[in-house]
Parts: C-alpha cells; sequence; structure tokens
C-alpha cells in the first residue's frame, strides 16, 4: 500500500490509525485512504484492539429512527468516523428522550464512546456508566450537558435559539403582531430553549402579542395545537410558530380544515427543514439545522476527548429559509 501510494509504510500507518493531523498532508492522506480502497485494505479489528486497548466503536443514541433529522445526525457521524477506523452503532432510545436502557449486556466494555442526539444528558448515563467509576466518554448533541459532569463530556449544539430569533424577526418584519408558539410537549433542552427565545423575541418589541400552545410531537398533535389557538376567544393570531416542520404540517392541515388560507389568512413557521417543508402546498417556512455537520462535530468531539485533546465547541449557526407559508397578514393586526 505504501507503494502504490508513494508513501511510507510510517505514513500509512499513521492515516489507516486516524492519527495523521498535523503530521502528514491532507493530500498524501488522500492519497493514502485512495491506495487503501483499490487494493481493498480492511483493517484486522481483533488485532487492532488487543493492540490499542479499544473497540474503536462510538454509539450513537437518538429518540427515535422515524425521524429524518437523526438519519443526518448518523451520516455526518459515520463520515467522521470512518475516517478514522471508528464505527459507529446506530441506537434508539426505546422511551424516547427519556432513560435509555443498555441496548446489549456489558455495553461499555465494547464501546469507546457515547453520543447522545437530542436527549437529556441523564438519560444515557445507564449506557455510560457511573461518573468517577470508568464512565465513557460522552457527547450531547442539541442538548444540555450534565453539570459538572468533568472532562470527559462535551456539548456541540445548533444555535436554536438564533433561529427562533430569526423566525420572530421575519415574522415582525412582515408585519405580524399576534403570533402564537405550538410549542412542542416535550421536556428536552432544545425546546426549552427555542419556548424561552420565543417570548424574548416577542417580549423585545412593544405592541405585540404573544401566546404558547402545547403539541404532541406528531402532525395529529399539531393539527389539535393549532386548531386551538386559531379558535380561541379573541382576536386570532396571524401567525403560527411551530417548533419542527411536522407540528408546522399538523397546522397547515388545522388552517384548511377552519376553512383559512395559507398564508393568506394565517402565515405557519417550521424548524428543521426536514424534506416534508418542501412537499407542503404552500413550501414551508422554516429553520434549517444542519444534522449532519451536527454528527461530524459530535464525532470529532468525542475523538478529541479520548485522546485528550482540547475541545473546540462552537453553537452550529442555522439559518431561516423563506418560502411560500408566510406572508403578510391579510389586514392590520388589531390593538390590543
Amino acid at each position: 500500500m505504501a507503494r502504490a501510494a508513494g508513501v511510507s509504510q510510517a505514513t500509512v500507518s499513521l492515516v489507516l490509525g486516524g492519527k495523521w493531523q498535523g503530521r502528514v498532508a491532507e493530500r498524501t492522506a488522500v492519497s493514502v485512504r485512495e491506495a487503501a480502497q483499490a487494493l481493498g485494505y480492511r483493517p484486522n479489528l481483533a488485532a487492532r484492539n488487543l493492540r490499542l486497548g479499544g473497540t474503536r466503536t462510538a454509539l450513537l443514541v437518538v429518540p427515535a429512527l422515524t425521524n429524518e433529522f437523526f438519519g443526518g445526525v448518523y451520516t455526518g457521524a459515520a463520515r467522521v468516523a470512518a475516517e478514522h477506523g471508528f464505527g459507529v452503532v446506530l441506537y434508539p432510545s426505546p422511551e424516547g428522550i427519556g432513560p435509555a436502557r443498555d441496548p446489549f449486556d456489558s455495553a461499555r466494555a465494547t464501546l469507546d464512546g457515547v453520543i447522545a442526539s437530542s436527549m437529556a444528558a441523564e438519560a444515557v448515563e445507564a449506557l455510560r456508566g457511573p461518573a468517577g467509576g470508568g464512565a465513557l466518554p460522552l457527547v450531547m448533541l442539541d442538548s444540555a450537558p450534565l453539570p459538572d459532569a468533568g472532562e470527559l463530556t462535551a456539548a456541540v449544539n445548533h444555535d436554536v435559539a438564533d433561529g427562533m430569533r430569526q423566525v420572530v424577526e421575519h415574522l415582525l418584519s412582515l408585519g405580524h403582531r399576534r403570533i402564537t408558539h405550538v410549542a412542542a410537549a416535550v421536556d428536552s433542552w432544545t425546546f426549552r430553549v427555542r419556548e424561552d427565545a420565543f417570548a424574548a423575541a416577542m417580549g423585545a418589541v412593544p405592541g405585540t402579542h404573544a401566546a404558547s400552545e402545547p403539541a404532541a410531537l406528531t402532525v395529529m398533535g399539531g393539527q389539535a395545537a393549532a386548531e386551538r389557538a386559531l379558535t380561541r376567544p379573541g382576536p386570532r393570531a396571524t401567525a403560527l410558530v411551530c417548533d419542527d416542520d411536522i407540528l408546522a404540517a399538523g397546522a397547515c392541515k388545522a388552517a384548511r380544515r377552519l376553512g383559512l388560507s395559507v398564508p393568506g389568512d394565517v402565515s405557519v413557521t417550521g424548524f428543521d427543514d426536514l424534506s416534508l417543508a418542501t412537499a407542503l402546498d404552500p413550501e414551508l417556512t422554516t429553520v434549517r439545522l444542519p444534522a449532519q455537520e451536527l454528527g461530524a462535530r459530535g464525532m470529532s468531539a468525542l475523538l478529541a476527548l479520548l485522546e485528550a485533546r482540547p475541545l473546540d465547541e462552537p453553537r452550529l449557526p442555522v439559518h431561516l429559509v423563506s418560502r411560500g407559508s408566510t406572508a403578510p397578514p391579510s389586514a392590520p393586526a388589531p390593538p390590543d
């Protein structure tokens, strides 16, 4: 392989061992990986694990497999893992965001670390192991880490608060003043941040009227919450801000059932920018979250923890994608 790539055996070892950064040029590393692929190289994992004292396997825990967002997280994590000779096992928690049980006996003995996406840190303690007792490194994605968790914990998050601020500013700029938040009835960090950011953005502008309607995280849940929001006594909201695209789909369905048009009578926004966002008619204004980048950054953070390297944990930027589901209100909002 060294002969095929035109490099030394030591260089091949560094690249295939995932230790080339800062020691081998990126172009050279690419050449080595291409040569390995062309020659059909497969590492002897058993021998390498005995030599390195680890399994080079990470566990990615997600609330569900039915949401394409988590598929993107896995894709990004697996890509970075493969570049460093790691594998990623994907595990949906049976209780959603609740405590995750061990997916198999002696899980900690077969893992080098855990990545948890959109879950509470407490929910993965059973997988990670007790602090101070050989706990596995843990990287939280789109989640709040455990307080005082020590050096073996990191967090990589989207800037969801800024995403919610962008949504509210967009609607305010269109002239909306009566806006209801269709809030996911899920007790997790990411949805609490969205709720707080919505309240803060609305509260910063005089003359606005903010309301909140909790919703189960399903299309039907979004529909029911939107119907309540649009039929409550008093002046009707002119815009619905939904915590994700699934809820927004339900909100659009509710508007149609009530004989209202989107965006003529009510504007609707989502969050995540799933494929669903462009399947709706009109297409959905939503906040794009780079799921693959989140997964890639999470795996990179886990590798840094394993190698005791400094961590770079900036919030990942998000941006609003404006589409046809938002427009100026059909009539000036009535005064309170």
